[in-house]
């Protein structure tokens, strides 16, 4: 279902296939920077939590105390959808970047899409500069489509596919679950065919890959139908919120792919961590508060992506706009 994927090596959650995964692109090209950007998450490995988003953005706190000078040397952060940043950046240290690992559709500091372009300029500069591009689509695999988000924005396979892809979450079924894969003679450096080391007393063990085997093969059955349906709720629930925010004069900007949304209380648009670090926070504390009240429990924080479920339909969608007519009052006080 994930074409990029040749070879996958399973692992217990997200962030050790975040960790694996850089640690397999460094082993392949012998250097040892990667490229970031800020406010993407990629789970709390050391090199992953400068500049990071998610619960670290979320507390103030965007750099773990703990990581280590020279951790923080080997990490360039880069602005999302900075094209021209990274291409300065690998002009300056091409020879020493081992990797670019990207959130391909940002949900850690809320949902931010990709400009045209951005991610096609990061494959070209990776593989010019023989840099591993890492997807890290394990908030995005299989909740936007089968696929992914490399699936959906036409990156899934041939020269523009990235050349690993770590995936967690959905996977599994509920059960912690993580996994990595892509090129093969990348992932042929892993032991014990290769050189780099990775292993886990649980990775890949029967209960987790009977649940997520379940959860994949009803996907797939299902996939025209869930899919589908996941766009058309998200998309009322999404929109329907946006008209009552204007309807009260109250700055939102409304970011949406598939299944995933954010609700950003400014007024600016949001394609990046500086122009998200513009939301009022406290009038989206307020409208977390009302909402819950009311018996709609979204993410709490500002910069959390929220996900709808094929579980949710019409129903849901009434409960939560009626929700938020009274929520807005509030927020508007």
């Amino acid at each position: 279902m994930v074409p990029s994927i040749e070879k996958v090596r399973f692992c217990s959650s997200g962030t050790e296939a975040t960790m694996s995964a850089l640690r397999l692109a460094r082993g392949f090209t012998g250097r040892e920077q990667v490229l970031k950007f800020a406010g993407c998450y990629h789970g709390h490995g050391d090199a992953f939590l400068i500049s990071a988003g998610s619960g670290a953005l979320t507390n103030g706190v965007p750099d773990s105390p703990g990581i280590t000078e020279g951790v923080a040397r080997d990490t360039i952060v880069i602005d999302y959808n900075d094209a021209q940043g990274v291409w300065n950046a690998f002009e300056q240290h091409g020879e020493e970047i081992a990797a670019v690992i990207v959130e391909p559709y940002v949900g850690n500091m809320g949902l931010v899409l990709p400009v045209p372009g951005f991610l096609e300029a990061l494959r070209e500069l990776c593989t010019g500069y023989g840099a591993v591009l890492i997807f890290d689509e394990v908030m995005t695999g299989f909740r936007l489509s089968l696929g992914g988000a490399q699936e959906l924005y036409g990156m899934a396979s041939g020269d523009a596919a990235p050349d690993l892809t770590t995936l967690g979450k959905i996977i599994g079924g509920g059960l912690p679950v993580g996994a990595f894969g892509g090129r093969a003679d990348v992932m042929q450096k892993l032991a014990p065919l290769g050189p780099v080391y990775q292993a886990g007393t649980l990775s890949g063990n029967p209960l987790a890959m009977a649940a997520g085997i379940a959860t994949l093969t009803a996907l797939l059955l299902r996939s025209k139908e869930i899919y589908a349906q996941l766009e058309s709720t998200t998309a009322a629930i999404a929109n329907g919120v946006a008209r009552i925010a204007a309807e009260h004069g109250i700055g939102l900007a409304t970011n949406r792919v598939g299944s995933m949304f954010t609700w950003f209380f400014t007024p600016e648009a949001v394609t990046d961590f500086v122009s998200a670090s513009t939301s009022d926070t406290a009038a989206f504390a307020r409208f977390h508060l009302a909402m819950m009240e009311r018996g709609v429990w979204l993410p709490p924080s500002q910069f959390e992506a929220a996900f709808v479920s094929a579980a949710h339909g019409a129903r849901e969608v009434a409960v939560v706009l009626e929700a938020a007519r009274e929520a807005m009052i509030e927020v508007a006080r």
